[in-house]
């Protein structure tokens, strides 16, 4: 049994509330994981704010949208609540990698270097915007604000989790305005 000393376990998103579907208390789930319908294997699943949802699969709507049910909620207005909302799961929850698998989210936090070794920043976050997987790259030397990187064999030619750090190609700084007249 837990005690309070323990820490908080590592969540990590595997889908989204995407809102009511008719009056019965039926919804709709975004999936963002690798196999969707695993969306409904892992259990109960929670928001930021501490929900609990433990939905079950009503049909497949489009190939990462489904319609579900839960006991959480009992009407159209009970999903009010979970509306927009990341569900989240714990990440010891989630199978095990091999050696030359890792999941993105594991990404988040190590050290990035350039080809040379040198320090480039570390990785703030993992997004993507439709167009594939974009590393979000915080503190990187002679760089302003945060930058993106794609997370391409190319751009990011390694991954070492166990050192900590990934390998990256830093984006050719673009001219400004007045070098370009």
């Amino acid at each position: 049994m837990g005690s309070s000393s323990d820490p908080k376990p590592k969540m990590v998103v595997v889908g989204q509330f995407a809102g009511p579907h008719g009056v019965r208390g039926e919804f709709k789930l975004r999936s963002y994981t690798e196999d969707p319908s695993s969306l409904f294997t892992y259990g109960p699943l929670k928001t930021k704010g501490g929900l609990t949802l433990t939905p079950t699969l009503v049909r497949e709507a489009k190939e990462t949208l489904f319609v579900a049910t839960a006991p959480e909620v009992a009407s159209r207005e009970d999903c009010d609540v979970f509306k927009g909302a990341l569900l989240h799961i714990p990440r010891s929850v989630l199978p095990s990698t091999d050696d030359d698998e890792f999941y993105l989210d594991d990404l988040v936090g190590l050290k990035a270097v350039d080809e040379r070794g040198a320090p480039a920043g570390s990785v703030k976050a993992v997004v993507n915007y439709g167009a594939g997987d974009i590393l979000e790259l915080m503190d990187v030397p002679d760089h302003k604000g945060v930058v993106l990187v794609p997370f391409t064999k190319e751009a990011v030619p390694q991954v070492d989790l166990v050192g900590g750090q990934v390998e990256v190609v830093l984006p050719e700084d673009e001219p400004d305005e007045d070098e370009l007249s």
